[in-house]
């Protein structure tokens, strides 16, 4: 394996699905200005994501349908009065 190929600077981080405000820790790289009390009483930075495996549908099975149908009618029915 190359030498300094991989960062140097892992620290444990926390990260927080916005979403549904669940947490877990983990060790990163990323930057952070944040900072977080975890159950072990210490504090480590903080990492706010979007999306994880607990939030993403593919994930927890329930995948939205969209009503492409009704979204049409909606459309034509709200422009039809313009014509």
């Amino acid at each position: 394996m190359k030498k300094g190929l991989h960062p140097e600077n892992y620290r444990f981080v926390v990260f927080k699905d916005m979403s549904n405000g669940h947490q877990f820790l983990s060790r990163s790289t990323s930057p952070s200005k944040e900072t977080v009390k975890w159950e072990d009483g210490n504090e480590y930075p903080l990492i706010k994501l979007e999306i994880s495996n607990t939030s993403h549908p593919f994930f927890t099975g329930q995948n939205v349908l969209v009503d492409t149908a009704g979204r049409i009618d909606k459309f034509k029915k709200r422009y039809e009065k313009k014509k």
